[in-house]
């Protein structure tokens, strides 16, 4: 039982491996388990019943100066990784900006693009260059996976408890040794 559980960790740790990749604008390391097309859906499905259940503001001052900033960014964040060849890191974004009218001094992007601002951001921005200060913080997380970085973490930690509950079961709930 002590092989089967050393494989299991020897074929795991060369999977994460695998899974490693480089973010090419900073040169991190990261894990991305899951394809990107299935964090885009993730995200869609997640964005549309978020604003669904939310008071998007749409058409007013504050909102068209957030979709105006938002874009300007898209289109440079679009130009900048074109032109480094990274354009991959957003193939299929579909860049949407959204106010939400809730008090919280809060911004987020997901993959794929999706963009929300909450109401209560605005009285600390203050003005246009603030806000895009933000929505580029936002949009980076986007860009360099991060979504999908989390979400690998906690899908291996997942493996990794289910490998042990596993081993300790056939151990008769005996201490495994993996070390010996």
């Amino acid at each position: 039982m002590k092989r089967i559980v050393i494989a299991c960790l020897v074929i795991g740790s060369l999977q994460l491996f695998e899974a490693c990749t480089r973010v090419p604008i900073t040169g991190r390391r990261q894990m991305n388990l899951l394809p990107e097309s299935e964090m885009m859906s993730l995200a869609l499905t997640s964005y549309s019943t978020f604003l669904k259940q939310s008071k998007v503001d749409a058409g007013t001052p504050d909102a068209v100066m957030v979709q105006r900033v938002g874009l300007r960014i898209s289109k440079a964040v679009s130009a900048y990784l074109a032109k480094t060849k990274n354009s991959q890191r957003i193939a299929g974004y579909k860049w949407e900006f959204n106010l939400v009218d809730n008090k919280e001094m809060n911004a987020w992007c997901m993959p794929g693009g999706k963009v929300v601002v909450y109401s209560g951001l605005l009285p600390v921005t203050q003005n246009e260059t603030a806000l895009a200060v933000v929505l580029g913080h936002e949009i980076s997380h986007a860009i360099a996976r991060h979504g999908n970085e989390r979400m690998s973490e906690q899908l291996a930690l997942q493996l990794g408890a289910t490998a042990l509950d596993v081993a300790l079961a056939n151990q008769g709930a005996q201490t495994v040794n993996v070390f010996n």
